[in-house]
């Protein structure tokens, strides 16, 4: 992960300043509950947002110079949140459950190898019926740029055991290169 921790010297294209709108909507719609872990949090924008609107957050991110800007801003905001540098595919080490995980552009980040051992982590920490919600790039974002593009079967396929796919919807993925940002899969996936 040397790409990201060169990346967050300075400021990454999907490093916004401010919550993904597609986050921002779900709270405002009430479907984040209880303890979230932000998966990729980065300098921690989606988790500084849940943290203000009451909820106890982790943020983790492979990055150090990512959680070292995430922490800087917590302190600065007087929000109380767990930030820590750790791979997403050791999430058993943080020895707890979590109600809701997010995940704003890390998914569409991992290998065909990657997403099964991913997805096991997921279920080990995510509580009883808890829910995960994930924006990566979608297929119907033309080539060219950026990240990996995933198809909705790709989603389906990696959640078909253990989990149930409550929605898939096209969204938009926000960056400061792209004025319109980029076609993106949001998606709401509950343990079983």
């Amino acid at each position: 992960m040397d790409f990201f921790d060169s990346a967050y010297k300075g400021r990454p294209p999907w490093d916004i300043g401010r919550p993904q709108k597609e986050f921002v909507e779900l709270v405002r719609k009430g479907e984040i509950s209880g303890s979230v872990l932000d998966i990729g949090c980065g300098t921690g924008e989606n988790a500084l947002f849940f943290a203000g609107e009451g909820h106890e957050v982790w943020g983790i991110d492979s990055s150090p110079q990512a959680i070292q800007k995430a922490k800087e801003k917590a302190s600065g905001r007087g929000l109380p949140i767990h930030f820590l540098v750790l791979n997403v595919l050791d999430l058993t080490r943080l020895n707890r459950k979590f109600d809701t995980v997010t995940d704003s552009g890390f998914f569409h980040t991992l290998s065909d190898e990657d997403r099964p051992v991913f997805v096991k982590n997921l279920a080990d920490v995510l509580s009883p019926a808890g829910r995960y919600f994930m924006l990566c790039f979608s297929d119907l974002e033309p080539a060219g740029y950026g990240p990996r593009r995933i198809t909705e079967r790709e989603i389906r396929e990696s959640f078909r055991d253990g989990w149930s796919i409550n929605y898939i919807r096209p969204a938009i993925f926000e960056s400061r290169t792209r004025a319109g940002g980029s076609r993106a899969w949001f998606s709401s996936i509950s343990k079983k």
